[in-house]
């Protein structure tokens, strides 16, 4: 971990000489680094920021978008953004537990959501804004809730029941709450940087993963993967962070148009994720390498069943009052 901060700092120092505040000519440089590949909604919506807060800036801030990983893993990027090599991320939420801000693990309980409208009043609500307040301590600013979209399971084997997931190895992210999901299906949670589950799959590392389907078109799971099934039992999406000095350091008028490009950003991010997993779902269907099943209702009914004792599990980890703050303002109902 020194080693590892120790060449991050160098990187600072000889990448960014003093600061992006420090840059010729007056220009403020936004590094904005992500794992996902620059087609999926995320890699959009990050090239639709920069578009807009180069404009809206009037070329006092320029945005430098790095995708698929090209700077940073999912391991290092919250620590480069913490050491000031990048200044913006977008992590998926799962990120956020090992960083030791817990609360936000109550986006990997499985079926905690119905749809994007239940999410969106507390990704958009109060509620996301109290969890976004939490990372200030961390040195970090939230900024925004950026959707990718609900998860479906993948395998080289139709996967209809519970008991069909008995001893596969699922890759997930690093969450305790996700290891507790595979756990609960009777399958082996696999821990795996995203930029090396292609490989992983292709070779028998691991038997099967969730993803939401851009991720898995866009990454060519589908040339590894036969079988997927429509379970939506998850959600996985992003929150767009920056290093607070930084921010805080900004000029008022820049910050000002800053915060309105990324509402703006937004509202496109959230507006194209649902159509474009139903885009790619498409192409994976096209692609004729990866049988698509529908769950029957009662075999939706089964993983629901199956899984939603997470929730009661992880409690004491994410915490008591954040779980039933979300089942208030949602009517969660686990036998819906």
């Amino acid at each position: 971990m020194q080693l590892k901060r120790t060449l991050l700092a160098a990187s600072i120092a000889v990448g960014l000489g003093l600061s992006p505040l420090a840059q010729a000519a007056g220009e403020i440089v936004i590094k904005f680094s992500h794992v996902v590949a620059a087609d999926t909604p995320k890699g959009k919506a990050a090239e639709y920021f920069k578009k807009l807060a180069e404009e809206r800036t009037k070329g006092k801030v320029k945005v430098q978008v790095y995708p698929n990983s090209q700077l940073y893993k999912d391991k290092e990027e919250l620590e480069a953004l913490q050491l000031g090599a990048v200044q913006m991320l977008a992590p998926s939420l799962a990120k956020f537990g090992p960083l030791g801000v817990k609360e936000f693990e109550v986006f990997d309980l499985p079926y905690i959501f119905d749809d994007y409208k239940e999410l969106h009043k507390v990704t958009q609500g109060p509620i996301g804004q109290q969890l976004l307040g939490k990372l200030d301590s961390k040195g970090i600013k939230g900024l925004a809730f950026w959707d990718n979209g609900f998860k479906q399971f993948s395998a080289n084997k139709p996967l209809k029941n519970p008991a069909d997931f008995k001893g596969m190895k699922l890759r997930i992210q690093s969450s305790k709450v996700l290891e507790e999901e595979v756990r609960s299906l009777g399958a082996i949670p696999q821990v795996m940087a995203f930029s090396e589950v292609y490989q992983a799959l292709q070779t028998g590392v691991v038997d099967g993963t969730e993803n939401p389907v851009s991720n898995f078109y866009t990454q060519k799971m589908h040339e590894v993967q036969k079988h997927m099934s429509l379970t939506n039992h998850g959600y996985l999406g992003y929150a767009v962070i920056v290093n607070k000095k930084f921010w805080d350091g900004l000029p008022a008028d820049v910050r000002t148009a800053l915060d309105g490009a990324m509402k703006d950003a937004t509202a496109y991010a959230n507006q194209i994720a649902e159509k474009e997993n139903n885009g790619d779902l498409e192409k994976v269907k096209a692609s004729g390498k990866t049988t698509i099943y529908t769950p029957t209702p009662a075999e939706k009914a089964a993983l629901k069943q199956a899984l939603t004792p997470v929730h009661a599990k992880m409690a004491g980890r994410i915490g008591q009052d954040v779980i039933d703050a979300i089942y208030k303002e949602t009517g969660f109902n686990q036998g819906k």
